[in-house]
């Protein structure tokens, strides 16, 4: 019997998992903190959770709080916790990256990251 409970007790906890999921930031494009040559032409999020993309928002502003990307946030075809926003040509300086975005099970989560074009 308490082998019973135990495994009934293993798989709701197994499946709660999945319920409790949030996207997270898993790795970026440029990488968080980087130093990149040339300016990149976009900017790649991948989240651990598969996304909603008319829910959720990755934008990118320049040292003087200025929006330097094209406002084109897309759902990769293929991998759907991939989102990508275009840039337009960037300076040297530094950038930050803010997102928000919504999972598929509805969860909000979100951050920033910087990132910084050299010579």
């Amino acid at each position: 019997m308490k082998s019973v409970i135990l495994g009934l007790f293993l798989i709701v906890m197994a499946g709660s998992g999945k319920v409790e999921a949030h996207a997270f930031l898993e790795r970026a494009d440029p990488a968080v903190g980087s130093a990149v040559q040339p300016s990149p032409s976009e900017v790649r999020v991948l989240f651990t959770e598969k996304i909603e993309p008319a829910l959720s928002i990755v934008q990118v502003f320049d040292a003087s709080g200025k929006e330097v990307d094209k406002r084109d946030v897309h759902l990769d075809r293929s991998k759907h916790a991939l989102l990508h926003v275009s840039l337009r040509p960037l300076e040297v300086g530094n950038y930050k990256v803010v997102w928000r975005v919504v999972s598929v099970d509805t969860h909000v989560t979100n951050g920033s990251f910087n990132f910084r074009v050299v010579r």
